[in-house]
């Protein structure tokens, strides 16, 4: 199977705006996840897609792959299903832009749910961590996910999912970690398909898979670092560096 990374990076987000051009140490956020992506050496092409001249010239000048894509998007998804609609690939791995701590080994894990018997069923997959601070189990920034015996997707929500009515269960919280794996025609499937309403409810791309019938095999790593989303998040990431 050819596989590609593709790792979306709009300039002007909304909660942290110019996070991806963040120094954190001694490179940007945008370069930590680009040049962490390359060196799992797991993908046959990595490359930036970028609404920014100033993200592109980042990544280009620095020898990186990047390229221009509208400035007008819905989600990631869209953004990247852009970029490599003319390009010929079985797998595309989205990397968040903002996940300066990209790792080998969960992505490798990803990727395996593809291969064999069962893996031909897998149009969608994504990577999820035990979340069990309950300060971040509250946090709406936190994107939590419920799943199935089999790992399958049952929902993902910025509320507590489940809600602990019963207060002897115990629970495992997990956190969707925005590392998405589609199949091609999944995902240029996603771009023809309105938004739905629970996605434009809780701003979450992939409950549009959801309820397009399309759960996603979801796999657990156990680190994946911090999510840029805000000020206090480049500080956490920064005290990991040290």
């Amino acid at each position: 199977m050819k596989k590609i990374a593709m790792i979306p990076a709009r300039y002007a987000a909304t909660r942290f705006p110019a996070k991806l051009m963040q120094l954190l140490g001694n490179k940007t956020v945008i370069r930590h996840t680009y040049d962490n992506t390359v060196a799992t050496g797991l993908f046959d092409e990595v490359w930036v897609v970028t609404d920014s001249e100033i993200i592109y010239n980042e990544i280009v000048s620095n020898g990186g792959k990047a390229c221009m894509s509208r400035q007008q998007h819905e989600s990631g998804s869209d953004r990247i299903a852009e970029a490599v609609a003319d390009i010929e690939t079985d797998i595309v791995v989205n990397v968040q832009g903002d996940e300066p701590f990209v790792k080998k080994e969960p992505l490798q894990k990803l990727l395996k749910v593809f291969e064999g018997e069962a893996g031909q069923k897998v149009q969608v997959a994504s990577l999820m961590q035990v979340l069990k601070e309950p300060q971040f189990i509250a946090d709406p920034n936190y994107v939590k996910v419920a799943v199935d015996k089999n790992m399958n997707s049952l929902f993902f929500s910025r509320s507590i999912i489940p809600y602990p009515r019963n207060n002897e269960a115990v629970i495992t919280y997990y956190e969707h970690i925005g590392v998405y794996a589609f199949r091609k025609e999944a995902l240029m499937s996603f771009t023809t398909w309105p938004m739905t309403p629970l996605e434009a409810a809780e701003k979450i791309e992939c409950l549009r898979y959801l309820e397009n019938g399309i759960p996603l095999k979801m796999v657990v790593t156990e680190y994946m670092g911090v999510e840029i989303d805000t000020p206090e998040d480049l500080e956490r990431a920064a005290r990991l560096l040290k």
